[in-house]
């Protein structure tokens, strides 16, 4: 059974694991880059630790048993609205419902803290993620830029309305 636990500094290690294993497999999905963030120090990875703790963002790792299998967080922005990032199923565990729990858990936190609106940016050839998102109640907000690791690329944000 997956459970999902916050990011803390008793699974920090795993959560190191987790992240650089996405970034690999799944190198346009994010707004960084495996080589990057593989050569960040204790230091930093403790930062990043810190800053997913439940104040100004959150990080959760979904877990079967001791395995690893998915991870997401989120951050703080102004105007009562949270910003998803790091959303990352592994890929033997996607179509079993651990990226909506993965959702869900930062949803729930978002609310938990009065937020209003939770967004994202999702890369325009990733049709997969976009129909998940929608699935998840996000649509489309018309706003679109480039994609950070490739300007060749568009990501479009998508947002979700919190009651």
């Amino acid at each position: 059974m997956i459970q999902i636990e916050p990011i803390t500094t008793h699974n920090a290690e795993v959560f190191r694991e987790v992240r650089l294993c996405a970034l690999q497999e799944s190198p346009a999905a994010f707004g960084s880059t495996y080589a990057r963030e593989a050569a960040f120090g204790d230091d930093e990875w403790a930062r990043r630790v810190e800053r997913w703790s439940g104040e100004q963002g959150i990080g959760f790792l979904a877990m079967d048993g001791e395995q690893a299998c998915g991870l997401i967080a989120a951050l703080l922005e102004d105007s009562g609205r949270a910003q998803l990032v790091s959303m990352w199923t592994a890929p033997e565990y996607r179509g079993r419902g651990v990226g909506r729990l993965l959702v869900d858990a930062v949803i729930g936190w978002a609310a938990s803290r009065g937020l209003h609106t939770v967004r994202l940016m999702v890369v325009e050839q990733n049709r997969t993620a976009l129909r998940f998102y929608e699935g998840l109640g996000f649509s489309l907000t018309g706003f679109a830029e480039p994609y950070p690791n490739d300007p060749a690329l568009v990501q479009w944000e998508m947002a979700r309305r919190l009651e």
